[in-house]
């Protein structure tokens, strides 16, 4: 017992996590008794006739009193107990579920996580899903942060070349954050590649920020992905991506995100 006390990690968390006596349990009774929620924020293109295609997938943590958790205050926790894959799975179940009962939204995205990736029975659990919702893996789309596709390549490349062989798709999260190499990108062939939000609100102010979005739209010409401008703010940033040949824009400044059912039901 001593020692669970002293964990620094959960001695940070105690404001969060205030009443939950066994945090790991707390977490698997919330996936077993559903007490997560889905919400999504909707994608738009740019040059298409359906304007939001599709929606990335966001999970809330209902607490006391419908009180709702943003994932920065739980994640975490998942994360510490290892219990991410779970996590993960539970979501990929939820969304095939919204969409089997019909959707505004045919495509949803979702973010996998480094535990998930590492994880070599997700795929299969993944497909496992797929063909028993009887819903096309085409409606699913998996987001890999640009970090993970940097530390963990192999099991990046390993998990997109599985879900790719039911339709589903594959997104790179987050990219340019770093100083950032193509090269990955050869290895993972990603179908969508989302632009890191400081280069997306930068893109008016700082003529790097506007170098380094056109040098990623000419990659993606030559290999064949589609651009995703994140953290889209203000209507000139819209205005501006679009002129320069973005295919799809996300933000605060076009959709806030919603619970699942207002959004997409």
């Amino acid at each position: 017992m001593a020692a669970k006390e002293s964990d620094p990690f959960l001695h940070e968390m105690d404001g969060q996590l205030a009443g939950w006596a066994e945090p790991a349990e707390r977490l698997r009774q919330a996936l077993a008794k559903d007490e997560l929620a889905l919400f999504c924020q909707p994608i738009l293109e740019l040059a298409g006739q359906v304007s939001f295609p599709m929606a990335e997938i966001l999970v809330r943590l209902r607490e006391e009193e419908k009180a709702m958790l943003p994932p920065g205050e739980f994640l975490p926790v998942f994360e510490h107990y290892r219990l991410m894959p779970d996590l993960d799975r539970w979501v990929v179940r939820r969304v095939l579920q919204h969409l089997q009962r019909g959707s505004r939204i045919a495509r949803f995205s979702i973010n996998v996580s480094s535990q998930s990736l590492e994880d070599a029975a997700m795929p299969k659990g993944i497909g496992v899903e797929v063909m028993t919702s009887g819903v096309p893996g085409t409606s699913l789309l998996f987001e890999i942060s640009e970090s993970d596709l940097l530390a963990r390549l192999q099991a990046a490349v390993r998990f997109a070349t599985a879900v790719r062989s039911i339709g589903c798709s594959i997104m790179v999260d987050g990219f340019g954050r770093r100083a950032a190499s193509f090269a990955p990108l050869k290895s993972l062939r990603p179908d969508f590649v989302k632009v890191d939000g400081a280069i997306v609100r930068n893109v008016l102010a700082h003529p790097h920020a506007e170098a380094k979005l056109k040098a990623i739209l000419r990659v993606g010409e030559v290999m064949g992905f589609h651009a995703v401008a994140e953290m889209v703010e203000e209507q000139d940033i819209l205005t501006r991506i679009k002129a320069l040949g973005v295919a799809y824009a996300q933000g605060f400044g076009i959709r806030q995100p919603h619970a699942i059912e207002l959004v997409a039901a």
